[in-house]
């Protein structure tokens, strides 16, 4: 009776480590495909050796998972951290098998700050499958686990001896396999970025230590000594900058295209850099690097957040508006005024609660107009930042009136879309953008009679279209293909603007061929503008040896020949 009493007494269950191991025998194995089948297009799986370190490197994988798990086994936080990763791992595995895309830094930013129309034009029957296959039934078994936790003492014992073991075993799997595994991380660095979900939990610690990191987080003031240089024009100057998404500088026909994608641009007087690149593959590195004056490199490095371009235009006493198409201005515009206007209602260009880039000009002369009297009498500067081409649905962001090229894709289903219906809707965004930038210079042209208009489009970055088996941005941009950081530039001024920054048109033609980027953008638009303060540095002015007297004009032109 008495030993009948101490079976009953027992926990029902089995030792948390079972449960540990099978998660993240499940991790290691099944939710990591795309890695696995990564390493098979590399020819890594060509011999017997390949086999070995596969086996190995999934070993590694499982090892680091129970190990981090393992510190975790308490009854209230042991199964709910499995199902985050589980989930996790799913919708990794998702993306990164839908659209060959990896999970970094730079990745787990656009996810957390994606708005409610990206995720509508993500989902997809086949993510709701991966989800219930790859999560959501692997949770439920889980959660129906039975776990004996025991009394605490022994639990964080157990933890702990069983985060040892782990320990102890990745580096034995390390050791074993050293040579192979430095080998492919250092030859193949893309694949680091696949290991689910690992890529993920780093990505995301990553970004929460960025405050501990960063310093002092005070905002750091730029510009503070910026004004107007002083002229002789009767008229303020109205500098539009376009900013542009998504756009493949080789998809635009001014830049060479095959198809003529931008015939309206192509009747407008305007000039084109076809050797631009961006700052980053994506439009949360993009936008805040293009915007700060800093470059593509101390940016990176930066640690401590300061004042941008805009700052230093309201500093020289201009005025500003930012008017949003997207999903915000990743911190560039929070210090001047700013609209959005993807939530508005409009029966032709907002259908289906997305808008076109035209609802951006609807009211634009009234929105400027309730901008601060004295800072408009010193000159004018508008951001429209665009829907472009934002994938993937490509279809959506242009209107049937203005397709130029069918058939289309018109699902989020890239991999099962062909060739030629995929470049076709991509190519629509491209000729809608050319329609919204000619649209655009007319509207400026209209305001000639009270300013001295001028505009500026530049893309954040670029795209992959099926490229090597690549889809939609964000690759770490050290291994990032040129399509993804290839981007436009595209320059209008009016004959009122080039008199009074004695800009010449024929040079800045001389000039395309040039290799600019985004280090450019800060500097070129102070210079532009006429402001002039200590942050801005002529050499990276892509105007300046356009904006000089004629006879050195002529001397550049040369130059430039030669």
């Amino acid at each position: 009776m008495k030993a009948r009493i101490e079976r009953s007494s027992r926990p029902a269950g089995l030792h948390p480590v079972w449960l540990i191991v099978a998660a993240s025998a499940w991790l290691a194995t099944v939710a990591n495909l795309p890695l696995w089948l990564a390493m098979d297009q590399l020819g890594l799986f060509a011999h017997t050796g390949g086999w070995l370190f596969a086996l190995a490197f999934a070993l590694i994988i499982a090892a680091c998972l129970s190990g981090g798990v393992s510190l975790l086994a308490w009854r209230w936080t042991l199964k709910p951290v499995l199902a985050l990763l589980l989930l996790a791992s799913a919708f990794g595995a998702y993306f990164m098998l839908a659209y060959h895309v990896v999970i970094d830094t730079s990745m787990m930013v656009n996810a957390l700050q994606t708005n409610s129309s990206e995720v509508r034009d993500l989902l997809s029957p086949k993510l709701a499958a991966s989800l219930l296959l790859l999560g959501v039934l692997p949770v439920a078994v889980v959660w129906r686990w039975p776990v004996a936790y025991g009394r605490w003492p022994r639990r964080s014992l157990h933890n702990l001896l069983q985060a040892g073991a782990a320990l102890l075993l990745l580096v034995l799997l390390v050791l074993a396999s050293f040579s192979p595994l430095a080998s492919t991380m250092r030859n193949h660095k893309q694949l680091r970025y696949l290991v689910n979900p690992l890529n993920t939990v780093y990505a995301l610690g990553f970004l929460a230590s960025q405050p501990l990191r960063q310093g002092d987080s005070a905002l750091q003031p730029l510009g503070l000594d910026a004004q107007l240089t002083p002229g002789p024009a009767r008229r303020p100057p109205l500098l539009v900058l376009v900013l542009g998404e998504t756009g493949r500088s080789g998809n635009f026909g001014i830049n060479g295209y095959a198809r003529n994608t931008t015939p309206e641009l192509a009747r407008q007087d305007v000039t084109s850099f076809h050797n631009a690149w961006s700052c980053g593959t994506s439009t949360a590195a993009s936008v805040p690097c293009m915007f700060s004056g800093l470059g593509r490199a101390r940016f990176e490095a930066q640690r401590q957040h300061s004042e941008g371009l805009l700052d230093v235009i309201q500093h020289a006493g201009m005025a500003v508006l930012w008017v949003d198409n997207q999903s915000g201005c990743k911190g560039a515009c929070d210090r001047v005024t700013t609209v959005a206007t993807s939530g508005q209602v409009h029966p032709q260009l907002c259908p289906d609660g997305q808008c076109y880039d035209d609802i951006m000009l609807e009211g634009l002369d009234r929105r400027i107009a309730a901008l601060p009297a004295e800072r408009r009498e010193r000159g004018v500067v508008v951001v429209l930042h665009q829907m472009g081409s934002h994938g993937p649905a490509y279809h959506l962001r242009s209107p049937a009136a203005l397709k130029r090229f069918s058939p289309e894709c018109t699902g989020n289903d890239l991999q099962g879309c062909s060739r030629d219906a995929l470049l076709n809707a991509y190519d629509n965004s491209i000729a809608y953008t050319d329609h919204f930038l000619s649209s655009t210079i007319s509207w400026l042209g209209q305001q000639q009679a009270a300013y001295d208009p001028a505009m500026v489009y530049v893309a954040d970055h670029g795209e992959s279209l099926g490229e090597n088996n690549l889809y939609l941005h964000g690759m770490p941009y050290l291994i990032a293909p040129d399509v993804q950081k290839h981007v436009p530039w595209i320059t209008w001024a009016s004959a009122g603007f080039a008199r009074r920054t004695a800009l010449a048109t024929p040079c800045l033609r001389e000039r395309a061929d040039q290799p600019v980027s985004h280090d450019n953008y800060f500097h070129s638009v102070l210079g532009l503008l006429g402001i002039q303060t200590q942050a801005y540095q002529r050499t990276l002015d892509v105007y300046a040896p356009c904006m000089l007297a004629p006879a050195d004009q002529l001397a550049s032109l040369a130059t430039a020949r030669s």
